[in-house]
Parts: structure tokens; sequence; C-alpha cells
């Protein structure tokens, strides 16, 4: 069993904020390779399928942000998944819009989803870093994540949920480059400008 594990804040009022992406991304992910129905579980939303040939259990935890490695502890444990089975999709503000990349450990970032998960299960973990762009202070960074996507962004955030959910299977398969080379020729193909700079701190 492999664990993906998308990062957001329950209910309505956080649906469509930048720092539910995570979320998002395992909706597409569920509709496309046709999940079993959401159930609640391990402090979250869980549902199993197959990606390749692997089981693979998604979870969206429904601690809120700061407390997601509770949910994802529980499901660790109680699946016995070795650090290298755990993969989280977050948003990533040191990237530029639209940018995608995979890591594995690594610093958070002040990211509090990534903090809590690491103080719950270790940090050797994979990651899925989708890019939401950053504010013009370091003052904003709160509020900017928690609001909405603009309408003008909507059509890259559908685009790479889509195209991640599409080339899911190639990170079920250990090939964590496949996965991101598919995504952005996918976003390219639909005109999607990825070739942004990051934040130059990054």
């Amino acid at each position: 069993m492999l664990l993906f594990a998308g990062l957001g804040n329950p209910g309505p009022r956080y649906a469509g904020n930048r720092h539910n992406i995570g979320f998002l991304v395992l909706d597409a992910i569920h509709r496309r390779h046709r999940f079993s129905p959401w159930r609640r579980r391990f402090q979250g939303e869980t549902s199993e399928g197959d990606l390749g040939g692997e089981k693979v259990l998604l979870l969206k935890p429904m601690t809120f942000m700061n407390d997601s490695g509770r949910a994802v502890g529980e499901a660790q444990t109680f699946y016995k998944i070795a650090l290298d089975g755990v993969t989280v999709f977050h948003d990533e503000i040191d990237l530029a819009t639209a940018k995608l990349r995979v890591k594995t450990g690594g610093g958070n970032a002040g990211h509090n989803g990534l903090r809590s998960i690491s103080a719950h299960i270790g940090n050797e973990y994979q990651r899925v870093r989708i890019g939401v762009g950053r504010p013009a202070t370091p003052e904003q960074v709160q509020s900017y994540v928690l609001n909405d996507f603009d309408k003008d962004e909507r059509d890259w955030v559908e685009a790479i949920c889509d195209a991640s959910a599409d080339a899911a299977e190639f990170l079920a398969l250990g090939k964590p480059e496949e996965f991101q080379n598919k995504v952005h020729l996918a976003l390219r193909a639909k005109g999607i400008n990825i070739n942004q700079p990051d934040d130059p701190a990054k």
C-alpha cells in the first residue's frame, strides 16, 4: 500500500483556497482513476484504488492544515507504510504559479502542514510541490494562501490537477521525474506558461 496525502483545510469556506490545492489534486486522481467512495478514517477522508498496479490510499486530513501529521501518521502506522511509500501534495509559495516539482526530504520552508507531518513520521517522504506564487510581502503570506485562486488562475489550476491525475501512476511506480515531465508537457500543450521565475530566495 502507498499513501498519497493531499493537504488543505476542511469545509466549504476553504475549498477554493490556494492552500487547498493538495485536496484538489487528490479529488482529480479520485475521479480519473475511479477510486472507492470517500469515507472517514484516520482523522481524514480516505479512498482506495489502483495506480499502475499498485494499491494506493488517498488521504485528505480533516484536522486542519497545522495538524496534518496526525492523520498522515495514523494512516502510515495502520498500514505499516515505509517513508518512501508516502507522497504529500501541497501548495508551494516559493515556486511560480503552475510549476510543479517533486522532491524527497529537505526543508519545510515554513509550511505548517509539512512541519506537522515531519514531526509525526519523519522528514524523508516524497513531496509534490505545486507552485501558487508569492505575495509582495512576507506579511501577506497567510492571507494569500487562505484566499481563493483568482478567476484568471482557474485554467491552470484545473489543468495541473487533471495533468497530475493523468500522470499519477508514474508516482506510484517510483518514477517521479517522468510524472513531473508529463505534467509540464500537458500544461505546455494547453498554452500555460511554466517558465516564470521562481522566488529569488530559492
